[in-house]
């Protein structure tokens, strides 16, 4: 293939190769299953990535910016137990459903806020590499969860289950709902706001995004509190679904969540990525994850090819966007 026609099929690919691939992926589903499309399965489906597609807004901020984080998992376990654990000592103390609820997921995000902006603070001032903070936030958010649960699970969380099982007139899960409320809040973060051309500018090149006046370190802590909120109504979605504080659960979560962004079309060079774009990213890894459920394959088989998929990313990414024009 000629130079430009190779530079015109990446173009192509960037601006539409996901949406074929997603509407392949269905037309396929919908042949190995006759379940697949049933509306049922479409609004489980939906109810199954919205944990991970919160995960997945946040992270792309930070992508965009040149960052990552690979604590995700573990702090969403830290903040969804928090979370139900709060509830629990709240509603058990006599306060009502309604404050102690409204308590406990505000405890989550301002604990997801806590922990993600230590970590942006430490990679601003010190220059850090995001990798190595995070990693050592994953250990420490992960032990700081067991401290708090004492190494077992919290059953008997009431009624703020709800809020990661109950549906709007028995059809619309509420956690689709709050979904789509960070979906919509992201979008504007990356399209409507300064915050978002500032981490475009500093993820595409921080040199020129310093001349230009941008305050690089104070942007990278911001996109690193915002991450923190959805990780923590993520924790709260996530913990609620399960009926329990699990603290040995969530592993793995921020993986799912950095593939999704990657599919979708961000780069890990930084400088590039949509929240659309991640939205049908996260999609696909909830539709293979769906088909392989309703075919029956075991969850080992399932690890394995979700790392294989994972690899498939991130060497796409390279062919695709490793190299900025």
């Amino acid at each position: 293939m000629k130079k430009d026609e190779k530079s015109s099929f990446l173009s192509f690919y960037n601006r539409f190769g996901i949406l074929f691939i997603l509407i392949g992926l269905i037309v396929i589903c919908a042949i190995a299953s006759p379940v697949f499309l049933s509306s049922a399965n479409i609004v489980n489906l939906l109810s199954q990535i919205a944990v991970v597609t919160i995960i997945s807004c946040g992270i792309t901020l930070l992508i965009i910016a040149g960052q990552t984080d690979l604590s995700g998992g573990s702090i969403v376990a830290l903040t969804g137990c928090v979370c139900v654990g709060t509830f629990k000592d709240l509603a058990e103390g006599g306060m009502g459903d309604f404050p102690a609820g409204i308590i406990a997921v505000l405890a989550a995000m301002l604990i997801g806020m806590i922990v993600n902006g230590l970590s942006g603070l430490i990679i601003a001032k010190f220059r850090a590499p995001a990798f190595i903070v995070t990693l050592a936030m994953m250990q420490a958010g992960r032990g700081a969860c067991y401290l708090y649960t004492g190494g077992l699970p919290i059953y008997g969380i009431g009624n703020i289950s709800r809020l990661g099982q109950g549906r709007i007139g028995g059809i619309l899960p509420i956690s689709v709902i709050i979904m789509t409320g960070v979906i919509i809040a992201a979008y504007i973060v990356l399209n409507k706001m300064r915050l978002g051309r500032h981490l475009y500018a500093v993820g595409g090149n921080e040199d020129a995004a310093k001349a230009s006046g941008v305050n690089v370190g104070m942007t990278l802590i911001k996109a690193f509190l915002i991450h923190g909120a959805m990780i923590g109504l993520a924790g709260v979605l996530f913990m609620t679904r399960l009926n329990s504080g699990q603290p040995a659960e969530a592993s793995g979560l921020e993986f799912d969540a950095i593939t999704a962004a990657i599919i979708g079309g961000a780069s890990l060079a930084g400088g590039v990525g949509t929240i659309p774009g991640t939205i049908v990213g996260s999609v696909i890894i909830g539709i293979i994850s769906n088909i392989l459920t309703l075919k029956s394959v075991q969850s080992y088989y399932q690890m394995v090819i979700t790392g294989f998929i994972i690899v498939l990313a991130v060497i796409l990414d390279i062919k695709t966007k490793g190299k900025k024009e």
